[in-house]
């Protein structure tokens, strides 16, 4: 189908942009970008993430650091490892897997890495710098969805945009971004008057609240483009699991301009726009140009 965004390939198009501009830094000025990823605990979906990551950031010709700690880890003893990883000039993003066990406070977490290194953008000085207009490394998932929009629509300058979610993680990083390409943004939510009608006014819809399917193909203005950002695991009518957005797809697709699926939609952008953070912070760090990609 002519609307459906394909982020599959664009992640791997982004992946070979990113492979040659590493190569070209060894060459040129002798380094490469480091990665490192804590992983505390079992939590499956989160070994299946960090394995992915793993793998992809050793394709594109960075280095990979990965420590894997138990789930009895202690907050003291993470807080010395991301220390340690602060000043590993090896080390130029750090990435600490969420969820953590119960014993750790995950914003202490987060503030304790060096904003330079935070590839992940949740620091608040990041945050910070992102809301108010500033040069910051900006969170994965929204700066995927960026990535998508641009490429299909060029230039964003003066589109209405309907952000639906609030998330510190995706919904309000993805309305500064908008805000930033001279978008006009509504971030609405569950308690948003007539959010169907909201939808409908939007050009640029991005749906990021986790619940599956819930915008349905008669929220979605004739045309918009759609950023499908959740990935809800469903029982199917067979009994067997099956993956499915915030937006019903089959409804939308109709109507839709433009559609990201789910899967092989924004979840391909994540961990290679993780890349490109990280290649970026390797750069600021050594103090030369901001990679283009």
């Amino acid at each position: 189908m002519s609307n459906i965004i394909d982020g599959k390939a664009f992640a791997e198009g982004l992946r070979r942009r990113l492979a040659t501009q590493i190569a070209s830094l060894k060459e040129k000025h002798g380094f490469i970008p480091g990665l490192a990823v804590v992983l505390v605990g079992e939590d499956p979906a989160s070994k299946v993430y960090v394995r992915n990551k793993a793998q992809q950031t050793v394709e594109v010709g960075m280095a990979s650091f990965e420590h894997k700690l138990p789930p009895t880890t202690s907050q003291s003893e993470l807080l010395a490892l991301v220390k340690r990883l602060n000043e590993d000039k090896a080390v130029n993003g750090i990435l600490v897997q969420l969820p953590l066990p119960r014993q750790i406070d995950p914003q202490a977490i987060l503030d304790a890495i060096d904003p330079a290194k935070d590839v992940d953008g949740f620091h608040v000085i990041n945050a910070g710098r992102l809301a108010t207009g500033g040069n910051a490394l900006v969170p994965c998932t929204p700066l995927g969805c960026l990535m998508l929009l641009k490429d299909r629509l060029g230039d964003l300058a003066g589109r209405r945009a309907v952000v639906v979610g609030r998330s510190n993680i995706v919904g309000k990083p993805m309305a500064a971004l908008l805000i930033g390409e001279s978008c006009t943004v509504t971030v609405a939510h569950s308690r948003t008057r007539d959010l169907a009608g909201e939808c409908r006014r939007a050009e640029i819809l991005v749906a990021a609240v986790g619940k599956p399917e819930m915008i349905r193909g008669d929220w979605i203005g004739d045309g918009a483009t759609v950023i499908d950002v959740g990935i809800n695991r469903v029982e199917a009518a067979d009994g067997n699991a099956r993956l499915v957005g915030d937006v019903a797809f089959a409804e939308a697709s109709d109507v839709a301009g433009a559609i990201t699926p789910v899967p092989g939609g924004v979840g391909q952008m994540t961990v290679a726009c993780l890349l490109v953070n990280t290649l970026r912070a390797a750069c600021a760090i050594h103090g030369l140009p901001k990679p283009a990609v």
